[in-house]
């Protein structure tokens, strides 16, 4: 029998794992090894031990962070969701299948009088308009979306510092 994956909650950080995120989520291309010396262990250590991160759930994914005007979607937004009564059906569609429409970035289930919110990026004020028109508001148990322009987005230093 397979034995169970242990969460983070289970078996806390300690100040190497802590270490190992920090740097991580300054450079996730960063290799074992210079991992490693900056961590001051040996690399079979960092790789186990990064491999442990990876399983309990504390690394999620290491990802390049693209600016979307670059990539053709200058206009970004957040776009605050709220059903209509509250069937699950509904929730659990909306989060399945949301996260992986063209363009959006994230998507956050939220409490208050917003039920989701919605973040993405479009080519153009247009492109955003039809996005929120098919793929949001036409919803099962959508009643109301809120469009709100990003004009700057500004990334924090992450959970540990």
């Amino acid at each position: 029998m397979a034995k169970p994956v242990q969460t983070s909650e289970e078996r806390p950080l300690d100040a190497i794992d802590q270490r190992l995120v920090r740097l991580l989520e300054e450079d996730g291309r960063m290799s074992n090894a210079m991992l490693a010396r900056e961590a001051g262990i040996a690399e079979s250590t960092c790789l186990v031990r990064v491999r442990s991160l990876r399983e309990r759930g504390v690394i999620l994914g290491i990802h390049a962070d693209i600016d979307p005007a670059a990539v053709g979607r200058p206009v970004q937004a957040m776009i605050a969701v709220r059903f209509g009564g509250h069937r699950r059906s509904h929730f659990e569609a909306f989060r399945d299948e949301v996260p992986r429409l063209p363009g959006v970035i994230g998507a956050y289930h939220v409490s208050g009088a917003t039920d989701y919110l919605v973040h993405v990026a479009a080519e153009s004020a247009d492109a955003l308009r039809d996005f929120v028109l098919d793929h949001l508001t036409n919803r099962p148990g959508v009643l109301h979306a809120e469009t709100a322009l990003i004009f700057e987005s500004l990334r924090g230093d992450g959970p540990l510092t």
